[in-house]
C-alpha cells in the first residue's frame, strides 16, 4: 500500500498539471472560473486543493491566474431529507477566505433563465400547467412531481441543475466551470449517459473542452479515482466537519426503484476496486469521441446537448403539434411525462 502522503503529492501534481493553462497573461488578464460546490467529497477536495494552487501561483508568479468563484445549490432545496446547510457555508468561507461565494435555491433557476419557464412547460406536456402565481420553490415542486421515474426524475433535475450553473457563470462572466468529478463518476456517468439515450452529450459531459453553453468544461480529478480522493481528504482535518458524506447504498432498495445514474454509480464503485484499469478505460474512451459542434447543429431545448440529425433526434422534435420551436432530444424525450 502507497503511503498516503504520497498519494496527497500525486493527486495535487494531477489537478495542478491540469490547470497550468490558467496562468496569468498580459492578454487576457486573469481568468475567471466558477466551481460547483455540493459539500460532497469530490467538490470539497478539489476546492482545497484549488486554494492551495492558487497560493503557490501567489508565491510564485506576479499573482494568481485566476478568480474562483463558488457556488453553492442548497442542498435542503433540492431534496427535503438534507439538512440546511447555513453553518457549513459559513465555515468555508471562514476556511477558505480568499474566494467569491453564491448560495442559492435550486428554485432560483427561474431568477436566472428566462428561457426555463417555457421549455419546462413544453417538456412536461398536456399534462402540466404551469401557475406562475405560485412562488418559484412550489413551481418547481409541481414540474418535478410531473415527471414520472427515477431515472427520469434525475435526468431532469441534472439537466436543471446544469442550466442554473451555466446560468450562473454567465451571469458572473466565468470563462470556465470546474467540476468536481472523479474518474469513477465520469465512467458512472458516461455508462449512464449511453443507457439513457445520452450518448452525443457524453463527450462535453466528461471531457476538457468548451460545452454548447459557450463555456468551458473542465475536470480536474478526472485522473483521480473516488478511493483516492478519499485518502485525500483523510489527511486534512479540516474538512471533515465539511464534507457531507454520502449515503451508504441500501441492500433494502429493490433495483426497479433506482435511477440509471444510480445503479451505475453502484457498479463503478464495486467493480472499479477490482478492475480501476477498465474504469479508467470507459471514461478515457469517451474522451476520444468527438463533439457535434457545428453552429448549424440545433440544440434541445431543455438539456442543450446537440442534436446529432438520426432518426432518434429527429422523432423528437416538434412532437406536441404547435412546438415547432422547441425541440428536444432522443435522452430528454424518453424522459418526457407520456404526452400521448
Amino acid at each position: 500500500m502507497q503511503n498516503p502522503y504520497y498519494q496527497r503529492e500525486i493527486a495535487a501534481d494531477a489537478i495542478q498539471k491540469r490547470m497550468g493553462q490558467y496562468r496569468i497573461s498580459t492578454k487576457s488578464g486573469r481568468h475567471k472560473l466558477l466551481l460547483p460546490l455540493s459539500y460532497g467529497l469530490s467538490s470539497t477536495v478539489l476546492l482545497r486543493i484549488l486554494n492551495s494552487h492558487l497560493e503557490h501561483q501567489r508565491h510564485k508568479y506576479s499573482g494568481p491566474g485566476y478568480d474562483l468563484y463558488i457556488l453553492v445549490i442548497e442542498p435542503s432545496s433540492i431534496s427535503p431529507s438534507n439538512q440546511p446547510t447555513e453553518q457549513i457555508f459559513d465555515l468555508i468561507q471562514e476556511r477558505f477566505p480568499s474566494h467569491f461565494y453564491t448560495r442559492l435555491p435550486f428554485h432560483s433557476i427561474f431568477e436566472h433563465d428566462s428561457d426555463v419557464q417555457e421549455a419546462m412547460s413544453k417538456f412536461a406536456g398536456p399534462g402540466f400547467a404551469d401557475n406562475p402565481s405560485l412562488s418559484h420553490k412550489e413551481r418547481l415542486d409541481a414540474f418535478r412531481a410531473s415527471i414520472p421515474t427515477a431515472t427520469s426524475k434525475t435526468d431532469v433535475d441534472y439537466a436543471l441543475m446544469n442550466r442554473l450553473i451555466v446560468a450562473c457563470a454567465k451571469k458572473f462572466g466565468c470563462t470556465g466551470i470546474l467540476w468536481g468529478d472523479s474518474d469513477s463518476r465520469l465512467a458512472a456517468k458516461t455508462l449512464a449517459s449511453v443507457a439513457k439515450g445520452r450518448g452525443s452529450s457524453v463527450t462535453w459531459q466528461v471531457s476538457d473542452g468548451m460545452s454548447p453553453f459557450g463555456i468551458e468544461f473542465n475536470f480536474p480529478l478526472r485522473d483521480l479515482f473516488s478511493t483516492e480522493v478519499q485518502q485525500y481528504a483523510k489527511l486534512y482535518p479540516e474538512l471533515h466537519d465539511i464534507i457531507i458524506p454520502d449515503e451508504p447504498p441500501s441492500e433494502d432498495v429493490l433495483t426497479k426503484n433506482l435511477s440509471i445514474d444510480e445503479l451505475m454509480m453502484r457498479y463503478v464503485l464495486t467493480q472499479g476496486e477490482k478492475y480501476p484499469g477498465v474504469m479508467a478505460n470507459v471514461t478515457r474512451t469517451a474522451s476520444k469521441l468527438q463533439s457535434l459542434s457545428a453552429s448549424n447543429v440545433p440544440s434541445c431545448t431543455f438539456c442543450g446537448a446537440k442534436m446529432g440529425g438520426s432518426s432518434n433526434d429527429s422523432a423528437s422534435t416538434g412532437i406536441l403539434g404547435n412546438t415547432n420551436s422547441l425541440q428536444f432530444c432522443y435522452g430528454c424525450t424518453r424522459s418526457r411525462p407520456d404526452v400521448g
